[in-house]
């Protein structure tokens, strides 16, 4: 999951969790069968914008969104330090690693739980669950970087790791580690995870940038007619995915996939890119455009 075009940007807390740390571990490696999508974007959405903003913030990012509507992300602050945050009834709540100097708060499920990324000022990203105010760092073994992307109402957790320079995805579940790698690609990411475990991400191969979707031990491969870069981000308990794509001109835009109809999100009457990060089980998606975060909930934009 990146922030193309805007700026760059892009684990473990409850106990059921805490054997990740002191058990030992396994990575393994998901065989599985390729398959192609290609989707055609229908027209935009018709929707009505409103505006707010969080506070304090020059850059603010949604990523996650859980089925209560509770929002998480990003944001940087006047002295250009990142931090994460939790939005939840209106009140914005900072996450911190421990000794960062950069966090982001990408995934959250409907306990509240939620993953994503620090640096910890060494240079080396870990992973990390955050739940009620404690924060638990996950780290994939034999990792240089770990990333934590989404976790899902049964506790499993997605994200990626790098090990000799190549990033690999994976699937964290009952303290486990499995290595989720897009055949004959050079690089995956594992983005999204719903309910069912049914996974979404990116994946590079020679002839580009993709997205996918792994669903029953099968890859399907999420391509647009003319774009030039596709990734999935999210997918809800619906199965609906939403992400990013860059078109023939080099404009990134949203997108929403559901029941094979792919709609491009473009928040109305700016020269921005948007981007598309989460969808809940209600349908509501998060991103960004410009600066600011969004929330596109009933074809009504809101920004964060």
């Amino acid at each position: 999951m990146k922030t193309r075009n805007i700026s760059a940007t892009s684990a473990l807390i409850s106990a059921f969790l805490t054997s990740c740390v002191t058990k030992p571990q396994r990575i393994c490696t998901i065989l599985v069968f390729v398959l192609a999508l290609v989707l055609t974007p229908s027209s935009a959405f018709a929707f009505t914008f409103t505006t707010f903003d969080s506070p304090d913030a020059t850059f603010t990012q949604g990523i996650g969104i859980n089925s209560p509507g509770d929002i998480v992300g990003v944001y940087e602050d006047a002295v250009g330090m990142r931090h994460g945050f939790l939005l939840a009834e209106g009140i914005f709540t900072t996450i911190d690693g421990p000794g960062a100097t950069f966090t982001s708060a990408i995934g959250i499920n409907s306990a509240g739980r939620i993953v994503g990324v620090y640096d910890d000022g060494t240079g080396v990203s870990h992973g990390y669950v955050w739940a009620k105010g404690t924060f638990t760092t996950i780290d994939v073994p034999g990792a240089t970087s770990t990333f934590a992307n989404r976790i899902n109402d049964a506790g499993k957790i997605v994200g990626g790791y790098v090990a000799s320079g190549i990033v690999h995805g994976f699937l964290l579940s009952k303290g486990s580690f499995t290595t989720i790698d897009v055949p004959a690609s050079t690089l995956t990411e594992v983005n999204g995870i719903s309910s069912s475990g049914n996974i979404v991400g990116h994946y590079q191969d020679l002839l580009g940038d993709h997205g996918f979707l792994l669903a029953s031990g099968v890859f399907t491969t999420i391509d647009i007619p003319g774009a030039t870069y596709v990734e999935s981000d999210d997918i809800n308990a619906a199965g609906q995915i939403v992400g990013t794509y860059d078109d023939a001109a080099g404009i990134t835009h949203g997108y929403l996939l559901a029941q094979g109809v792919l709609t491009t999100i473009d928040v109305p009457g700016v020269p921005f890119p948007t981007q598309a990060f989460g969808v809940n089980s209600k349908g509501d998606v998060v991103g960004i455009y410009a600066a600011q975060g969004f929330l596109l909930s009933h074809d009504v934009f809101t920004t964060i």
